[in-house]
């Protein structure tokens, strides 16, 4: 069987997340003062993040068990080597990357909002579970057979000569 891998960098993931607890923050301002400081994630938070990506990836490696070949350590970016199917499309590997990603970053943004912003924790707990979905289904897609070139022998000029004969 083929393998693909596929890498999702953790940095990058806490970079989205961060982001995504600020933009809420600050947009959450209106109605609660507090709510800036509460949901801002900050370098003391650190430990808790790390222990919310260490929970998304066991989730992510349970959900790819049946693929799974390698997988890193809990601690570093997340880079898993997968079993796919012979007709498994290689084109599907960034979409598949890219979707992993979002799954990281909503399952980490949800876990940090149980804490922080109780209000709308479910909605990215559903987004994690929807991406994960949109990961399993592009991985077990299929390229469509293609059927064998049936081109038989050449039979020659199959315009008749006289549709192409000048002289009538």
């Amino acid at each position: 069987m083929p393998t693909i891998t596929l890498q999702v960098n953790k940095a990058a993931v806490w970079n989205e997340v961060a982001k995504t607890s600020g933009y809420t923050g600050d947009k959450m301002t209106d109605s609660d003062e507090n709510a800036y400081e509460r949901i801002l994630i900050t370098d003391e938070d650190q430990k808790s993040l790390q222990r919310f990506w260490e929970e998304a990836v066991a989730v992510a490696n349970d959900q790819l068990k049946e693929m799974l070949e390698t997988a890193s350590p809990m601690n570093s970016d997340y880079d898993v080597t997968l079993k796919v199917s012979r007709s498994y499309d290689t084109v599907l590997n960034a979409s598949v990357q890219a979707a992993l990603t979002s799954y990281f970053i909503s399952a980490i943004v949800g876990r940090w909002y149980k804490f922080s912003n109780k209000t709308e924790a479910e909605s990215y707990f559903s987004e994690a579970a929807n991406m994960m979905d949109d990961v399993l289904r592009k991985l077990y897609s299929r390229k469509r057979p293609r059927r064998p070139n049936r081109e038989g022998p050449t039979i020659g000029n199959v315009i008749p000569d006289y549709v192409t004969d000048t002289n009538i």
